[in-house]
């Protein structure tokens, strides 16, 4: 059993590789969300929105996180922890329950499509065939001023970049 201090820093930091996945997004102009899937210490999937470079509605950072640990790994299960900036929306966070994931880290919330403490709680739900532990808030302030500096950049126009 990991102590409880010991597992906040080290959750601290996997938010780290997660942040840097929303800025990359960010580059290429999407909204910046990171995610990044961790299994015995090795991430085994990384992912940030990719809906406006693939022009493909599902390309949210969680889904393209968790397909590339399930091609890592060979299996659907996975099995692991998942980082992520921003808490997931409904369709994310039934596909965390989808893929067995046992563990979900989120910086900020997200208070417009949020469906793990927001609006809806879809990956503790009961009624569901698996439930997901969660750990909110980790970060959440600098996740959080990563998405409003992002925001704020676009309501200032292409002037600004």
């Amino acid at each position: 059993m990991i102590d409880v201090e010991l597992q906040q820093q080290m959750d601290e930091g996997w938010m780290d590789a997660a942040l840097d996945e929303a800025r990359a997004a960010a580059t290429a102009g999407d909204v910046p969300v990171g995610a990044v899937v961790v299994h015995d210490g090795v991430v085994i999937g990384r992912g940030r929105n990719r809906r406006e470079l693939d022009g493909d509605p599902t390309a949210h950072a969680e889904i393209v996180a968790l397909r590339e640990a399930a091609r890592v790994i060979g299996h659907w299960r996975v099995e692991a922890t998942l980082f992520v900036t921003q808490e997931p929306c409904p369709m994310c966070a039934g596909a965390i329950v989808n893929a067995r994931v046992k563990r979900l880290v989120f910086g900020c919330l997200n208070p417009k499509a949020g469906a793990v403490a927001t609006l809806f709680q879809i990956p503790t739900d009961p009624r569901l065939n698996h439930r997901v532990e969660v750990v909110a808030g980790v970060r959440s302030a600098e996740c959080a001023a990563v998405l409003q500096g992002f925001f704020a950049a676009l309501r200032r126009g292409p002037s600004y970049q």
